[in-house]
């Protein structure tokens, strides 16, 4: 039984006797030696999305929930939602917008490292690789002239994701941007 210090976002667990699957996790420190420090967590039932917060100590245990981690493609993307293949027995899944809010700056044709957790054979999540090598869209031209601090500068990818680069990249690199984070790694 994981203990909620133990929590990793994507973890599926059972709150109130369902299967939840950990959106957010939110540490509060307290200031005081003998205070123990608070886990906020947002939840999200598998079937009904419906969120659900809870404000955990470090050692509150939940109760795990029996599901498969397997390798999943994306596949493409339409009306529906967004489909996916499993990559052993090549079964299909769609999953809506909703479902996939916080990973749909990620999802472009051909990522690699995708998991996909299921529960009793239904698709309930996708799990990102930790870092995922995505090409500039547009991003505007670097300024010339020397400077002593490191400059940074908006750059666009694809999929709509936004983040901050250094300005000496320009349109059409490659970089690898960390998942968890959202920031900018390296050039790939």
């Amino acid at each position: 039984m994981p203990k909620a210090s133990e929590l990793k976002k994507g973890q599926i667990v059972q709150v109130n006797g369902q299967p939840h699957i950990v959106s957010q996790i939110d540490v509060k420190s307290p200031s005081s030696r003998s205070g123990t420090t608070l886990y906020k967590v947002r939840f999200n039932h598998v079937q009904t999305k419906q969120k659900v917060d809870q404000s955990l100590t470090g050692d509150d245990f939940l109760t795990p929930v029996d599901f498969q981690k397997r390798p999943v493609a994306f596949l493409y993307q339409d009306a529906d939602g967004y489909t996916f293949m499993d990559n052993e027995d090549f079964a299909q899944f769609t999953l809506s917008a909703e479902q996939l809010e916080e990973q749909l700056p990620y999802l472009y044709e051909s990522i690699e490292g995708l998991y996909g957790l299921l529960v009793e054979g239904n698709l309930v999540g996708v799990e990102l690789p930790a870092v995922v090598e995505m090409p500039i869209e547009d991003t505007p031209p670097a300024i010339k002239g020397s400077s002593a601090s490191a400059r940074t500068k908006t750059a666009r990818f694809a999929t709509g994701l936004e983040i901050q680069i250094p300005e000496y990249l320009e349109t059409g690199e490659v970089v690898r941007i960390n998942t968890e984070s959202g920031k900018f790694m390296s050039r790939a």
